[in-house]
């Protein structure tokens, strides 16, 4: 263990007990008191709040302002935080994420009972392929430094781009990078996994109004058309997850009736083509037709 890693290891015990000696520090981490005594030193400098106590009962504390208080967050509440916390770190590994994790995890105690709730993702190859890239992006965001790469298109076309980085999203499977390109002078989503050679410039940027944008952003809605489909029952906890369980009533004893709003465009049409024949959409007529042609143009890929 390093010094570094060392002291944040003291701090993190600090914030779980009162007093700690100096010789269960040197025991703990297998060095003298003397390093002991050189790295609570270093706290200080370093404007933590660490402080000494004298005696037979004697060692090192840190000071109850330093650490929340415990008063208006119960175990309860540290539980819920660290299984948010938990979430966010198997889809964002980020050293901020691990620290911030240790330190919650000092505070609670060690006899209580583990969290009700477990969160799990899908371990995907690709997600670790982007790391990198998202870690760029975070430090950009922070530091207020342009960005630029290659961004490839849904036709694989690729372009230049010059961006300001505003924020990271993460929607169901995908993450996204928010800014302003340079390039285009609007404000663009682009798609991480579609995002190459990307490199923090060393031009910084001043902040647009980023917020108006936004909330003209989530205002936005796609034209969504309501159809009604056929449903087996197989896939029927899909629908329930997705839109309710007033969506779904009976029809027969082999299918299901699912009254439902996807979008007008292919997006709507690749979601209802992944239930394969578990699936057959009854009305609208127009909607039918639309589908049809595009399982027809499909179907003449492999024909």
């Amino acid at each position: 263990m390093d010094k570094v890693e060392r002291l944040i290891s003291i701090i993190m015990i600090l914030l779980k007990k009162d007093v700690v000696p100096a010789n269960e520090f040197a025991q703990l981490f297998n060095v003298s008191k003397r390093t002991i005594l050189r790295d609570m030193e270093t706290l200080s400098l370093s404007n933590i709040p660490v402080y000494s106590v004298n005696g037979v009962h004697g060692g090192y504390g840190i000071m109850d302002e330093y650490k929340v208080d415990k008063r208006l967050l119960s175990s309860s509440d540290l539980e819920n935080i660290l299984t948010a916390l938990g979430g966010l770190e198997q889809i964002l590994i980020s050293e901020e994420v691990e620290v911030t994790i240790k330190k919650i995890e000092a505070m609670v105690s060690p006899l209580s009972p583990k969290g009700s709730i477990e969160l799990s993702f899908y371990d995907w190859a690709g997600r670790a392929e982007i790391l990198q890239t998202l870690r760029i992006c975070q430090e950009s965001i922070l530091k207020r430094r342009l960005v630029s790469f290659d961004y490839i298109d849904k036709n694989g076309t690729t372009t230049k781009r010059i961006a300001e980085p505003y924020q990271l999203h993460f929607s169901e499977t995908s993450w996204y990078l928010k800014g302003f390109c340079l390039h285009r002078q609007r404000y663009r989503t682009f798609k991480l996994f579609r995002i190459d050679h990307l490199h923090m410039e060393e031009n910084t940027f001043n902040p647009r109004d980023y917020l108006v944008e936004q909330a003209h952003e989530a205002s936005y809605q796609p034209q969504l058309a309501a159809i009604k489909a056929l449903i087996s029952p197989g896939i029927k906890d899909q629908f329930i997850e997705r839109y309710g369980r007033k969506s779904i009533e009976n029809y027969s004893s082999d299918y299901f009736l699912a009254t439902i709003h996807v979008p007008q465009n292919s997006i709507g049409f690749q979601f209802l083509a992944s239930f394969g024949t578990n699936l057959e959409i009854v009305e609208p007529k127009t909607y039918v037709e639309e589908f049809r042609n595009y399982l027809i143009r499909m179907v003449e890929k492999y024909s």
